[in-house]
């Protein structure tokens, strides 16, 4: 999951601006520390050449450097950071001759179920994508907030109880990526990742194609089932039985999931001390 290792466009622009920015700061950053050595250096006791100015209190070309250096740091970053969130806008399609794989996406405690509305399936836990094609996600929470993120492709998002959010992704090449939740959900959130298997398009379109074969549907009945808390899940494939499904998830016509159980009035401040103690 290295995020300096992108795997497509959108990864590789914000590396970019990742290390844009730091150059940035180190222009400032650098010569201060320089400075610091030299100044320490310079007006050691011992030298005789430094000028003791006790009476001394102001310079306007010190003051110049000052302030002028930092406000054009702070120019510089905000110019990289405006152009790169317009350019980099989750919503934003991206500019491809091949039309994008719409995805659908539902965060659940802790899993995730993905959704292939046009080609009728759906799996949970494994994320399969064809290579060069642009993905359109369309996310959403069956409990409570969670992010979505996968860090060599870029774009973390979140995805939120009753309201829908869109992003935009490409991957470049054929490989496994890993997928994780960056929001913290709950007891199994460290257990909530997932597998990105990125395939070539006929790969793509075979294991579609098997898929939609599957022994096993995917419809309100069994969606209630992998709604259920829990990290103890086997990666599988569904054929779709319901086509809308995520609309009816998104929309709360099936109501959201549990969520972490309610604060008690008397809880243990550590699972370590076996205690009891009441909450103040």
């Amino acid at each position: 999951m290295n995020i300096l290792d992108p795997q497509g466009p959108i990864g590789a622009a914000e590396k970019s601006i990742l290390i844009d920015s730091v150059a940035i700061m180190l222009a400032i950053v650098i010569p201060t520390i320089v400075a610091t050595f030299g100044f320490a250096w310079w007006f050691r006791a011992s030298n005789t050449k430094a000028k003791y100015l006790p009476e001394w209190e102001y310079s306007g070309r010190i003051e110049l450097i000052v302030w002028a250096i930092p406000a054009l740091v702070v120019m510089l970053l905000g110019g990289v950071t405006w152009i790169g969130a317009h350019q980099l806008d989750p919503r934003r399609p991206i500019a491809s001759t091949q039309p994008p794989l719409d995805i659908q996406v539902v965060s659940l405690d802790w899993k995730w179920l993905f959704i292939y509305p046009g080609q009728k399936v759906a799996s949970v836990n494994t994320l399969t994508l064809p290579a060069g094609v642009p993905v359109h996600f369309s996310l959403t929470s069956a409990s409570v907030m969670n992010a979505f993120f996968i860090p060599q492709l870029g774009s973390m998002i979140y995805t939120m109880n009753g309201m829908t959010t869109r992003l935009n992704l490409l991957a470049d090449k054929p490989g496994v990526l890993r997928g994780l939740s960056a929001q913290f959900s709950g007891d199994g959130f460290s257990n909530m990742g997932f597998e990105v298997r990125v395939v070539s398009a006929p790969e793509f379109a075979d294991w579609a194609a098997n898929a939609s074969q599957s022994d096993l549907e995917l419809d309100a009945a069994r969606y209630a089932e992998l709604a259920r808390q829990g990290t103890k899940v086997d990666t599988a494939t569904f054929r779709l039985g319901q086509p809308d499904l995520f609309q009816q998830i998104a929309t709360q016509a099936i109501p959201p999931g549990e969520g972490p159980p309610a604060a008690s009035p008397k809880t243990s401040v550590s699972p370590r001390s076996g205690g009891n103690n009441a909450a103040r």
